[in-house]
């Protein structure tokens, strides 16, 4: 489950970056928490034990990490989460592992909940703290990029309409394909999507702000949570309709 899309020889590493956390820890076999470690240390880099993180950074990081989680869960189109976890790896200083639904088409609605979910990290802090930090950066990236590729790319804005900008040949690399009007309208769209999802977030959080302080004092005491976790804290994840 924490590894969609990986090839055998993806695998075949995790197996050996199992094997070499046990031998580290003089185990006599490969256990299940080896390959959990694996995966991390493959997927989000590794673990920088030695960073130094304030009591207030990591509430905020956990608070972060819980607004995601917490949209996710309660989102009908929204990826199914696998874990979530505030121990700093990479460049990282927490992450949530997804398991994506294989797709081949993906509709508005999809779109739009995964934008949600996104958002949800800067929404809680907003929430929760009253402020916002950087630590939202790759978050504003995913969601801008999807909010231009809905508008000027697959034709799903009604202002805009059915019209694509793609190039699929790469001849237009040097300039834009429209006038300078409808670069004003793209970028009015995709701000207006960006900003309905960011307050859609922030109202579902408001209305389940019990269970995400819960998941992210669950967070902030064991570091690491999994979907049991979130199934105790919301109940069963209700697909088909936002609960």
């Amino acid at each position: 489950k924490q590894t969609p899309g990986f090839s055998g020889a993806d695998i075949a590493n995790i197996c050996n970056e199992a094997a070499l956390i046990a031998a580290r820890k003089n185990k006599k076999e490969v256990e299940k928490q080896d390959f959990l470690d694996a995966v991390d240390r493959i997927i989000g880099g590794l673990e920088k034990k030695n960073k130094i993180i304030t009591k207030d950074e990591k509430r905020a990081i956990a608070f972060h990490e819980a607004g995601h989680a917490t949209i996710s869960w309660l989102l009908e189109h929204a990826h199914p989460l696998v874990k979530v976890t505030i121990v700093p790896r990479g460049q990282s200083l927490g992450a949530a592992w997804y398991l994506p639904e294989e797709r081949s088409i993906t509709t508005t609605e999809q779109i739009l909940d995964d934008m949600c979910s996104a958002l949800g990290g800067r929404a809680a802090e907003q929430l929760i703290f009253g402020k916002i930090s950087t630590g939202a950066l790759s978050d504003l990236e995913k969601v801008t990029k999807q909010a231009y590729a809905m508008v000027s790319i697959y034709g799903l804005n009604k202002r805009v309409g059915n019209i694509s900008y793609y190039d699929s040949q790469g001849r237009e690399s040097f300039h834009k394909p429209y006038s300078e009007d409808t670069a004003r309208v793209i970028d009015e769209e995709v701000s207006k999507l960006v900003e309905s999802q960011y307050d859609r977030a922030i109202q579902i959080l408001t209305e389940h702000k019990e269970q995400l302080t819960q998941l992210a004092e669950k967070l902030l005491s064991s570091e690491v949570i999994f979907k049991e976790d979130l199934e105790e804290i919301f109940g069963k994840r209700r697909v088909g309709k936002e609960c």
